[in-house]
């Protein structure tokens, strides 16, 4: 067997495991997993991220600045683009083919074991188990740990956060996570551990409410974004915008930060601050490591230019909350005179408000669906973009890689100043990226 076909194989074991968003209220499994294998999520000091939005954007961010102080550093992030590899990365790179294969193999008796004791360990339990391992083997400094969603009940809510970070926290996966901000919020804050530091992104006041008394109950130290920490001043840039942040230790001015709109901004600030917390001493962090550790970041997804002439841009945003900071971060870095969006969404997903919130900045938008069996299909994607922008400005293409052809077919028919944003989920983003070929 090659090693293409073994990793394939891999992958698709891990995936008759069922699916990621199935949330199951316990983690018996884990606790049993990770007892069996001596506990490897506490060999290292943990940065634990929950939140809406914005958390594989600041977990980034997190381990651009961990890596510019000289620390071996495990990302631990989802959903991935192309590979499962990308989920779990060792130095800024994925497990290798090799390494995530024999990793697997490793694990797979002990998965087995649980199967049988507290019932089928899950997708998403056994991807965090071999992070969790493969952290320890490396081993890492310290590991940025993305929850997958919620927080009390999370896989990744074995390991005890020194650090717990909540980015900003909105509707979402309602279905499981309760029917508003304030149950959602005290999900998520089941990350903050005590003695902790919680590291807390602006929240609503009812979000803030609920992430406030439960740092109080575990006795955990608290950062607010806007009282703590936060964003002094920004101005645009080329190819971003620049930055002067409030840490919890200092002020950092003039850092330049590659990625568009405030709350990318506000993403840094988080990050800073979760970072401060985990170091030592009231000493602040140099001001040119913060300089070059921000000017190093990429999020893939998020905002991200693929092409120019016309000008495409793949976003990742997937909820209400999301669209709402994309389309304000479009509106002020990008110029457009016309703007054709290219959208395929989830159908368990508010798609009529993120409809509603595209359209203002949109001129004509291309419906399509993405590969995940979640998505929602073309023709009802159409009905309900015909409600909100009118006939006249929906085309339909079933196919993804003929939507963006379509649009970028139409964006092309003005000179100067069109522009082809594909958006609606992660998944969209992702299946982009592959199609247009971005490395």
């Amino acid at each position: 067997m090659t090693a293409a076909q073994d990793i394939q194989a891999v992958e698709a074991a891990i995936r008759l495991r069922g699916v990621e968003w199935d949330l199951d209220p316990t983690l018996d499994r884990m606790v049993g997993l990770v007892d069996l294998l001596g506990r490897p999520q506490a060999a290292y000091p943990v940065i634990h991220i929950a939140g809406t939005n914005g958390k594989s954007s600041t977990a980034r961010m997190v381990e651009a600045l961990l890596r510019e102080r000289s620390l071996r550093v495990g990302r631990y992030t989802s959903p991935e683009f192309a590979s499962m590899r990308d989920r779990i990365c060792v130095d800024g790179v994925p497990l290798s083919e090799e390494r995530f294969v024999e990793l697997f193999n490793e694990l797979e008796p002990y998965f087995g074991i649980v199967d049988e004791k507290f019932g089928r360990v899950s997708f998403f339990e056994v991807l965090t188990t071999m992070a969790f391992a493969a952290f320890a083997d490396a081993p890492v400094d310290v590991a940025v740990v993305e929850t997958g969603m919620g927080g009390s009940w999370d896989a990744t809510n074995v390991a005890d956060g020194t650090v717990a970070v909540i980015t900003p926290i909105s509707l979402d996966h309602t279905d499981y996570l309760g029917p508003d901000v304030e149950t959602i919020s005290g999900e998520k804050a089941g990350i903050i551990k005590p003695g902790a530091t919680a590291v807390l992104a602006q929240q609503t006041v009812g979000a803030a409410e609920v992430l406030l008394r439960r740092a109080a109950e575990v006795g955990a130290t608290v950062a607010r974004e806007g009282l703590e920490f936060g964003v002094l001043h920004r101005e645009l840039a080329v190819g971003g915008q620049l930055l002067h942040l409030r840490g919890l230790k200092g002020v950092y001015e003039d850092v330049f930060l590659p990625l568009y709109g405030g709350h990318q901004a506000g993403n840094a600030a988080t990050a800073l601050a979760a970072v401060e917390a985990l170091t030592a001493g009231d000493e602040p962090l140099a001001d040119d490591l913060v300089r070059q550790a921000f000017a190093q970041v990429r999020s893939p997804g998020r905002l991200e230019v693929v092409r120019t002439g016309p000008t495409v841009i793949v976003d990742a945003a997937h909820n209400p909350g999301g669209m709402e900071a994309s389309v304000d971060a479009i509106t002020e870095a990008f110029g457009f005179n016309r703007l054709i969006a290219v959208v395929a969404v989830m159908a368990d997903k508010d798609v009529d408000t993120i409809l509603e919130l595209l359209e203002p900045v949109v001129e004509e938008i291309v419906v399509s669906r993405n590969s995940s069996p979640r998505s929602m299909e073309a023709e009802e994607l159409a009905e309900r973009a015909e409600s909100v922008f009118g006939q006249d400005r929906v085309h339909l293409a079933p196919r993804l890689d003929d939507a963006i052809d379509l649009a970028i077919g139409l964006a092309d028919q003005d000179e100067f100043g069109s522009g082809v944003l594909i958006t609606g989920s992660v998944v969209t983003a992702g299946d982009a990226r592959v199609l247009l070929k971005v490395g």
